[in-house]
């Protein structure tokens, strides 16, 4: 099985308020599913209240992010699944519930994961 990883931006849903709620639940229950597929390893989104910071290896902490990664944000999922196809069809379930385009990633593969 390959890993990948589904995103996208802070931002880029095309969403009111109002809709809000409703885009959550579509969004849940893709992860609902995914989950009981058994191919949801990890899903959540990052907190763009909280700035990012930059830790060296001697444990020093200066703020910001690398200014490459400074559109980096918004929701992502990481999936387990055998095929780049599967991977797109859970991605498009992904870009349906969130009223957004999602960006696909296979990760590297590690042995030792």
């Amino acid at each position: 099985m390959t890993r990948y990883l589904i995103s996208f931006p802070s931002g880029v849903m095309d969403v009111t308020p109002e809709e809000l709620p409703a885009v959550a639940d579509a969004a849940h229950a893709v992860v609902r599913d995914a989950k009981e597929a058994g191919v949801l390893l990890f899903t959540g989104g990052l907190n763009d209240d909280i700035a990012p910071v930059r830790v060296a290896a001697d444990g020093s902490v200066s703020d910001g992010t690398y200014p490459q990664n400074a559109q980096f944000g918004g929701g992502f999922t990481v999936i387990d699944v055998p095929t780049r196809e599967e991977a797109v069809a859970w991605a498009s379930r992904i870009a349906e519930a969130c009223h957004c385009r999602q960006e696909l990633r296979e990760f590297q593969f590690d042995p030792l994961v």
